[in-house]
């Protein structure tokens, strides 16, 4: 079945309080989803965010983002007053999220509504003991990290930093109120997903989430699980991940993420990746997981180096993995984010897996890129953006092309002198007509935004994850037009 989808992260999402959330514009987007003819609503990661703001460097693989609990929900329930929030300056520009202005403001009211917050309640009792394989590790860790004036776990005295039982125990006991108002955002969270969710799967939009290859050093999982990555003696990372030099980057991209110790996962039947995989699951209809070259061979860069000029490239657990989740998981349905240069190695895991890969427009008509993106090439087992998260707007991407470049896209989509903003939607026209089952199309691009609404530049740190939909820019004459043009090429749901 061909279809279509709409890419906006929850945090892009408008709202009266500086960030997108589970609010009531959260369930506007999905009806004009619905008005716009759409299939999917794609997301990215959902996890809590620390220093940088990255959703890819998360404080947990299994935990959600507290700044994306509802405020106005939490009144309904009784837990707030609207004098208690609704005057407060969340954010300066509503086009861009200040994530200063969150820690500052969004976690003072979040107190105010567990203080009255029912804690024996037989809901959030057994959620707590349901999710407790991962919800214990991750609130006292959340509890320590406070106590340590947010530092990395690697700088917590040695007890904790180790979990000697005792020091594990002594922090349960001192930090025990702390460690239930972390279970409380989590279980906040969870409902309000849970009941956005429902809501778009019965207008017909299925969620497509996004799990990062790697987990941040500085997070409950490698804290709870350090057998897992490959640690030194001393507890520190031997090697970190990253991505070679190319085109693109002379010096290569540095993400400092500890690598897995996949000999570890394979003795243990790769029950921590089977968990993680259930519970993304429960969160989303469709699992894209990123960076899925790393799973044939993964980038090994030397703990320390300060860029990944130096790394080398190794084995990954390949099919072993997949086979194993597939045994365990009822037909996941998992995207392939095979981007990047592709070996025949690379190629044959993702053919074997039988997962669609992803193709890219903007690559297309990039003569830097080494894989043949254009879209006459596709098959219909992949999924076509015009760009991701990670890459330039369509309308900001025209004015980066070279000359050669541009004549290239001019002449393959049939264009002569005509506006930036025909050409965007050209290039959206030669997506959603190609053979690729799944077409996806982020926001910015149905609005023709330049580079202001850019969500992210890989390798940089300062302006990346604050974008912000404005209210009422996806408007009903822009979902009608969608609608009109996904009819038009077989993609109307």
């Amino acid at each position: 079945m061909r279809t279509s989808g709409i890419l906006l992260p929850v945090f892009s999402l408008p709202s009266r309080y500086g960030i997108g959330s589970f609010s009531k514009e959260a369930y506007e987007f999905i009806d004009r989803l619905e008005e716009a003819g759409q299939t999917y609503w794609q997301i990215l990661p959902l996890g809590p965010t620390g220093y940088g703001d990255s959703p890819y460097q998360s404080f947990s693989a299994f935990a959600g983002n507290p700044y994306f609990i509802d405020l106005d929900t939490l009144k309904e329930q009784g837990l707030l007053l609207a004098e208690e929030y609704e005057h407060l300056c969340f954010a300066e520009d509503p086009q861009a999220v200040d994530y200063g202005k969150m820690y500052e403001l969004r976690y003072p009211v979040l107190r105010k509504a567990f203080s009255r917050f029912d804690r024996q309640s037989g809901d959030f009792v057994s959620y707590c003991e349901r999710e407790g394989y991962w919800l214990d590790d991750y609130s006292l860790f959340m509890a320590v990290k406070g106590k340590h004036q947010n530092r990395c776990w690697t700088g917590w005295e040695d007890a904790i930093r180790l979990r000697e039982p005792q020091a594990i125990e002594t922090y349960r006991a001192s930090e025990a109120e702390e460690i239930l108002f972390q279970k409380f955002l989590q279980y906040e969270f969870s409902c309000q997903w849970s009941a956005l969710k429902d809501y778009a799967n019965k207008k017909g939009i299925r969620i497509i989430g996004d799990i990062p290859i790697y987990v941040a050093f500085d997070g409950s999982d490698c804290w709870a699980n350090q057998e897992m990555f490959r640690f030194d003696e001393n507890h520190q990372p031997s090697a970190v991940a990253g991505c070679p030099p190319d085109a693109f980057s002379d010096i290569g991209q540095l993400w400092g993420n500890p690598l897995y110790d996949w000999e570890y996962h394979e003795k243990t039947g790769y029950a921590w990746w089977i968990r993680r995989m259930k519970k993304s699951f429960e969160l989303y209809d469709v699992v894209r997981v990123d960076h899925f070259r790393g799973f044939d061979q993964y980038y090994c860069i030397p703990y320390g180096d300060d860029t990944a000029k130096f790394g080398h490239w190794e084995d990954g657990p390949g099919m072993k993995l997949f086979s194993a989740l597939k045994e365990n998981l009822d037909d996941p349905a998992i995207i392939a984010e095979d981007l990047g240069f592709l070996t025949d190695s690379v190629l044959k895991l993702v053919k074997d897996s039988g997962y669609p890969g992803m193709k890219v427009m903007e690559f297309a008509f990039d003569s830097r890129e080494s894989g043949d993106y254009l879209p006459h090439n596709y098959d219909k087992n992949s999924v076509v953006y015009t760009g991701t998260h990670d890459n330039q707007t369509l309308k900001a991407w025209l004015d980066e092309l070279t000359p050669q470049d541009y004549e290239h896209l001019m002449q393959y989509a049939a264009l002569e002198r005509v506006q930036k903003e025909e050409i965007v939607w050209a290039v959206i026209r030669l997506t959603l007509a190609c053979v690729a089952d799944t077409a996806i199309i982020p926001m910015q691009d149905y609005l023709c935004l330049g580079s202001e609404a850019r969500i992210n530049q890989p390798a940089t740190l300062g302006t990346n994850w604050r974008w912000r939909l404005l209210l009422g820019q996806f408007d009903s004459a822009l979902a009608k037009k969608i609608r009109s043009m996904s009819t038009l090429y077989g993609r109307n749901c």
